[in-house]
């Protein structure tokens, strides 16, 4: 008999009423997004559902596949105050976090004061993150976990909510710099964007060409965004989900008794890795019109969860093998 974990005293009927309310929402934002991005259904639900369960999201893929154009989109559609940074080798830590600055009154009395970045948003769209130096990188860490910033010993709290989506490119590695494993591990979920269907692409060539371009519409405020994410984590977590992401987690790290990870994995995701999961888990129950997360949805997120979180031997790399095979092998076996 499965067991269900609660972490709200909500009665059955108010949760079922929030989230049919949450549901219509949500359909609205689905439809939304879908008349300015085409194609392209399984990244948009990742992305939403980063931004459902409150965190931060990773896109990576080549250039020409949206990827700011669905920044800017999500932006616009959920009521969010968006900045976009470009990222560049010569960006440095205070064109993000912003800096204090020494002014001088009419009696001649100096006093410093603070001049934020454009980190002080609810989305800020990192773009191609990899371009500027681990020093600049850095300047995210503590935003992304804690919510606020410290400069020169004074806290400085962020806009809620308050979400980092970052783009980079796979292809063009010259001149770049990977991202530390613990910034990595700061990102919810990485979403591979591939190149879109035939059909997709079709309306693409049609739409995006002409004299009008569609545009989005704001159908959602940043509070009841915040509404939505506190529902999410109030929702029912069957007792079989959660001791599937306890399998699939700790079978991604070498020393368990898993013979393919001890031979193919280095180093294995962490914690954080499971509370994303189970994060994800409820709000892509949720985005699908369902009350509580299924094992299903544990294995259709294991990829997009643990791949960035989880590195190879140098011996897998070298018999061709992916971290995407890697995972895809363990999320059978859950």
């Amino acid at each position: 008999m499965s067991v269900m974990i609660k972490e709200s005293p909500l009665s059955d009927k108010a949760m079922i009423e929030q989230a049919e309310k949450a549901l219509a929402d949500i359909s609205k934002v689905r439809d939304a997004v879908g008349r300015v991005i085409f194609g392209q259904e399984a990244v948009v639900e990742r992305t939403l559902v980063a931004l459902l369960a409150g965190g931060h999201a990773l896109l990576v893929g080549v250039p020409g596949l949206a990827k700011t154009k669905l920044v800017e989109t999500l932006g616009i559609v959920l009521g969010l105050d968006s900045r976009r940074v470009q990222f560049t080798p010569d960006l440095m830590p205070s064109d993000i976090l912003g800096s204090e600055v020494m002014e001088q009154d009419e009696f001649g009395k100096r006093s410093f004061r603070f001049i934020s970045g454009p980190i002080f948003t609810q989305l800020l769209m990192a773009d191609e993150i990899n371009r500027a130096s681990p020093r600049t990188q850095s300047a995210l860490l503590q935003s992304m976990q804690e919510y606020h910033v410290t400069i020169a010993g004074v806290r400085h709290d962020l806009p809620s909510p308050f979400h980092v989506l970052a783009t980079q490119n796979p292809l063009e590695q010259e001149g770049t710099y990977p991202l530390p494993e613990a910034q990595l591990d700061r990102f919810l979920m990485q979403v591979d964007i591939l190149y879109p269907e035939i059909e997709a692409e079709r309306r693409i060539l049609l739409e995006t060409t002409g004299v009008e371009e569609a545009k989005a519409d704001n159908v959602l405020q940043p509070a009841r965004l915040k509404e939505v994410q506190t529902l999410i984590r109030r929702m029912p977590v069957p007792e079989s989900v959660v001791e599937a992401i306890l399998k699939l987690v700790r079978s991604a790290r070498p020393g368990q008794g898993v013979a393919d990870t001890d031979r193919h994995v280095a180093w294995g995701p962490g914690p954080r890795a499971s509370q994303a999961l189970t994060l994800c888990a409820r709000a892509r129950a949720l985005y699908d019109g369902r009350l509580a997360p299924s094992v299903d949805d544990i294995r259709a997120l294991a990829e997009p969860v643990l791949q960035h979180r989880m590195a190879l031997t140098f011996a897998a790399r070298a018999e061709g093998t992916s971290v995407r095979d890697v995972v895809a092998k363990l999320a059978k076996g859950i």
